[in-house]
């Protein structure tokens, strides 16, 4: 196992993790879902809070494997699956459970995954042009160097909403004409033959953007968002509560989506939506109206959770809603790599 990796649950710092305690407020005998175990930290400052147990879940079998230590500290009050979070459900059911008290997810790259330059997620790393999350199945490098150039803009305009799509696919195209894209600087040089280098007065990289599409488009995070939520909503007890923090505007647009359909409002229809939404009974409630962010503090020394929006709900005793995810808002591309 890597050095860096094995280190990694007590070096990393959770976003908003006293906001997120306060809001799932772990109880003694409660069952709580971390969705999003990455280094542990939601993970362990649950179990500290209360005399609870938590079923943890990462696609990412380093973080699994690095979290082995956890389990032996917190015997029989912890399990770390190997999955994904949109099968909670599932997961749950294999250790013999079916219902918990609370659910938390940090939705996104981890902080581990974005320092270690041989995940090849971070522009500002040079490693192998990877980004898978669960280390298996279509790479970057495959995205990159074999999809059509009209799919290649659109993952980059839909998943990046970079207004540039256009012609960094076609620098991209351009480049792997001339020899294959296989490194994170690669594919930053051939953005920049689109976009110009970074400038002073920039306040983000011009590579941020794409870097971001292809993630999410391999990973096919918003589905895997959309489906954990719902996944959530099935399992919560009345009164459990999720709590889910997102860094872009993509991922926040739907857990807002979620909670106000659920809660019983309709939400304005976008060119996404049918608009074929029907009432139904709230399946949850609002803990506080909108969503928190992190302090001045943590935003100074922690320059990833500036960009953080936590929003949470109390689940009711209504039935579940049906699956709804036409009405959430995600983008449409026609190829599927779930």
């Amino acid at each position: 196992m890597n050095s860096e990796i094995g280190q990694s649950p007590a070096s990393h710092v959770p976003v908003m993790l006293g906001e997120v305690l306060r809001a799932l407020a772990p109880k003694a005998g409660g069952i709580y879902v971390d969705g999003t175990f990455g280094a542990g930290g939601y993970t362990r400052a649950i179990l500290e809070a209360a005399n609870c147990r938590v079923v943890a879940i990462d696609r990412d079998p380093s973080a699994v494997a690095a979290g082995q230590g956890m389990t032996a500290k917190f015997s029989g009050k912890l399990d770390i699956i190997e999955g994904r979070f949109s099968a909670m459900g599932e997961h749950l059911a294999s250790l013999g459970l079916s219902k918990v008290q609370g659910v938390v997810l940090d939705v996104g790259v981890s902080s581990m995954q974005l320092d270690q330059g041989a995940r090849g997620f971070s522009f500002m790393r040079d490693g192998p042009l990877d980004m898978r999350m669960s280390q298996a199945g279509q790479s970057a490098a495959d995205v990159v160097n074999q999809s059509a150039p009209e799919l290649l803009a659109k993952v980059i305009f839909l998943f990046g909403e970079e207004p540039r799509s256009r012609a960094i696919a076609k620098a991209i195209v351009g480049q792997r004409a001339l020899a294959p894209i296989l490194t994170t600087l690669d594919l930053v040089k051939a953005i920049e033959k689109a976009t110009g280098p970074q400038r002073a007065r920039d306040r983000t990289h011009p590579a941020t953007r794409t870097f971001q599409a292809l993630r999410i488009y391999i990973n096919a995070e918003l589905d895997e968002l959309v489906d954990a939520l719902q996944e959530a909503e099935q399992i919560l007890d009345a009164g459990g509560r999720l709590v889910v923090v997102s860094f872009h505007s993509l991922e926040d647009r739907i857990v807002k989506r979620f909670l106000t359909m659920r809660c019983g409002k309709i939400p304005e229809v976008s060119r996404h939506m049918p608009g074929t939404l029907e009432q139904k009974p709230p399946s949850f409630e609002l803990l506080f109206k909108g969503h928190l962010e992190a302090n001045e503090e943590e935003s100074n020394l922690n320059p990833r959770s500036r960009s953080a929006k936590l929003r949470a709900g109390v689940r009711t005793g209504a039935p579940a809603w049906p699956d709804s995810r036409y009405d959430l808002g995600i983008p449409g591309i026609e190829e599927s790599h779930r």
